[in-house]
This record gives C-alpha cells, sequence and structure tokens, in this order.
C-alpha cells in the first residue's frame, strides 16, 4: 500500500520529509529573490530587500523549528486549550484600531512594536493543535453524539466569524476545511459530516458575494479576458507569465511578468513566476515536492495513531491537511482554476509570518516523527532482550 508505515531504522528523522522540507524552503528563499528583486529596487532602493527580510524569518523559523523538536508532544496536548484561547484574544486584538495594523484594507496584522504579524496564519495551526485535543479528549461524543460534533463547529464559527471582520476569506475557508478533514478522520458519522458541510458550504457561498469585491473576483475568475485591464488584470498576467513559460521555462531570474506586470508577484502569485521561470516541468517538480512532504506528514501520523497516540496523529494529518489544501488553493488561482483568494503559497511565498508558523508546524511534525521511531527503536529493543531471555 502507498500509505504504510515505513520499515524500522535506526534513522533518528524520516530523510524523504526533510530533504522535501529543505527544498521547499531553499526553493521558496530563491524564487523570493527572483520574484522580487525588481520591485524592491524601486520601492525600497535595496533589491535584496525583501530576500533579507524572507532569510532573517527563515532563519528564526528555522531556530524555532529546532526548539519545537524538543519540546514532547503531551507538552502541546496540555497546552492546547491556552493556545486556542490566546489565539481567540488576538482576533480579537487585530480588530482594535490601533493595535491591529490595516494593510490594503484588512487589519490581519498584529501590531507588536519592532514587528507585525498575521494572527490568521498562527490560527491555521493552533485551530490543527486544538481540534487535534479534542479529538482525543471526545473521542465517544464524536462518534455517537450530535453535540460531540456540534461543539468544535461553534468554536470554529465564531473564529471564522472574526476572520471575516478583518477580512480573511481565504484563511476562513482553509481552516474551515482543514478541520472538518480532520474531524471526519476522527470517524464522525458521515450524516453529520454530510449535513454541517452543506451548511458551512452555503455560508461560504452567502460570504463570498455578501461583498462586492468578492463578487467581483468571482465573475472575473469565470472569464478574465473580458475584463483584462481591470478585476481580471492580475490573472491574465498570471496565465501569460504561464504560457511563456512553456516547457522548460525562460531560464531563472530572467521573468518578463515579474518586472511591474504581475502584482504580488513574490507573495501570492509567486507560483506564476516559477512557472514562467522554470516551464511545466519545473512546476510539476514542484507540485511533486509538495505531494511528497504531504504524503510523509499522513504517514507520520498512520505511525503514530499505530502506536496509540491520537493528539500526535491527528497534529500530523492536520498539517499535512492545511499544507496540502493551501497548496491546491494557491496552485489553483495562480491557473485561473479557482477564484482569488489572497492565500500564500506555504514554503514559497514571500511573508515573515506564514514562514514563521509553517517552521513551527514542520518542527511539530518532524517531532511526531522523532517520538514515533524512539518508541519503535524501544520495541525493537526489548524484543531482543526477551528473545535472549
Amino acid at each position: 500500500m502507498l500509505l504504510s508505515a515505513p520499515r524500522t531504522t535506526n534513522a533518528k528523522f524520516d530523510p524523504i520529509l526533510i530533504g522535501a522540507i529543505i527544498a521547499l524552503f531553499s526553493l521558496g528563499l530563491t524564487l523570493v529573490t527572483s520574484a522580487s528583486i525588481a520591485v524592491a529596487e524601486r520601492q525600497m532602493g535595496n533589491p535584496f530587500y525583501y530576500t533579507i527580510h524572507q532569510g532573517v524569518a527563515l532563519i528564526a523559523g528555522l531556530l524555532g523549528a529546532g526548539i519545537i523538536c524538543t519540546i514532547p508532544m503531551r507538552t502541546w496536548y496540555r497546552l492546547s486549550g491556552f493556545i486556542m484561547v490566546a489565539t481567540l484574544i488576538s482576533l480579537v486584538l487585530v480588530l482594535i484600531p490601533g493595535v491591529g495594523r490595516v494593510v490594503n484594507g484588512s487589519a490581519r496584522w498584529l501590531n507588536l512594536g519592532i514587528t507585525s504579524i498575521q494572527v490568521s496564519e498562527c490560527c491555521k495551526l493552533a485551530v490543527v493543535i486544538y481540534i487535534s485535543s479534542y479529538v482525543v479528549r471526545h473521542t465517544a461524543a464524536l462518534k455517537k453524539e450530535v453535540a460531540g460534533f456540534v461543539r468544535p463547529m461553534l468554536l470554529l464559527s465564531l473564529v471564522g466569524a472574526l476572520l471575516i471582520l478583518e477580512p480573511d476569506f481565504g484563511a476562513t475557508v482553509v481552516i474551515l476545511t482543514t478541520s472538518l478533514a480532520m474531524l471526519f478522520l476522527a470517524q464522525v458519522p458521515l450524516w453529520q459530516f454530510m449535513a454541517l458541510l452543506t451548511v458551512v458550504a452555503g455560508v461560504l457561498g452567502v460570504v463570498a458575494v455578501s461583498a462586492p469585491y468578492r463578487l467581483a473576483r468571482l465573475t472575473s475568475f469565470l472569464d478574465p479576458w473580458s475584463r483584462q485591464f481591470d478585476s481580471g488584470y492580475q490573472l491574465t498576467q498570471a496565465l501569460i507569465a504561464f504560457g511563456r513559460g512553456e516547457w522548460f521555462g525562460v531560464g531563472l531570474g530572467s521573468s518578463i511578468q515579474k518586472l511591474f506586470y504581475l502584482p504580488e508577484a513574490h507573495t501570492d502569485f509567486v507560483f506564476a513566476v516559477l512557472a514562467e521561470e522554470l516551464g511545466l516541468i519545473g512546476a510539476l517538480a514542484t507540485v511533486g515536492l509538495y505531494i511528497l512532504f504531504v504524503w510523509r506528514g499522513m504517514i507520520v501520523g498512520l505511525n503514530a495513531e499505530k502506536r496509540d497516540d491520537r493528539f500526535a496523529a491527528f497534529v500530523s494529518y492536520g498539517i499535512s491537511l492545511w499544507v496540502g489544501l493551501q497548496t491546491l488553493i494557491n496552485i489553483g488561482v495562480n491557473t485561473g482554476v479557482l477564484p482569488t483568494k489572497g492565500l500564500t503559497l506555504p514554503f514559497l511565498s514571500y511573508g515573515g509570518s506564514s514562514i514563521l508558523v509553517i517552521s513551527v508546524a514542520v518542527g511539530l511534525l518532524v517531532r511526531v516523527d522523532y517520538e514515533n521511531r524512539l518508541a519503535r527503536s524501544r520495541e525493537t529493543t526489548i524484543g531482543r532482550r526477551t528473545k535472549k531471555k
């Protein structure tokens, strides 16, 4: 089977998972440099302004991931409630003028003085941790009682409402969908899952068309070329980038679209620049790296569940599903398959908060893998001692 536990090994970490992580982070820093060099020169007077900021965030994130790897998963289980409460408080604070920082009309950043952090990015990981702990604490209720399924949905509704007020519709979609997928894996009765999924889809549909700018994104997505110099401008420029890339791309650093044609080239639309510079082959190879990450992440969760650590298992499932879903949405937006959501591409897009949070998530995933391998090593040692006796 494809999704099966690997053989017992003396390695402390999964080399395929670590390799995919290193490759994605390295590719991300390279692409941010390539995609931002022109706009950084014009706006900041330093062509490597965004590269330096991304590099500092990446170093801080990797140091944080290293610290996270030393903390047992049972500690995160005990802290899950406090993490969720702190996240809810942050989501409220970001809406307070003077505390929250408004950028492009959205109050998504919490002002910390020397820097700002995008709370919605932290919220994604906080929800994954909390839902994982809820699954462990209320396993029986989730399987047998409607209330067991409704309670986390009420909390998620509050989270979604606060995110919509920022507004951050993309993060709301990712968080709700990831949470629903996690609860489905927890064996919630299918009829309850489908009923709530219908309600959630309806609510998100109403929210999507309730604001003029969201409605404009939906209509321009259906036929961007009819509004090529209006609401469809960003998507048409992205599609031109894909067309110019052809099979093998125009060469790293040689993109034309990033030269003030494609807005947000180093953030939301970095995949379009990648496709232009590295071509279809490079784009498919990058998708392959994401598939490797999600696949190995799910295997880490499966192995944790086999040793009866459901919290660690669902944290791994949640992180894998979140990264996979957000990647799918971002690439869908870049290729014109989905309407514009304003979501970054994990590992690759510019953004300090995104890099820091994904680094912490990676640290948690690697920690679960380490605990899995440590448990298998102990079982092997005990088995050998038993045979000797």
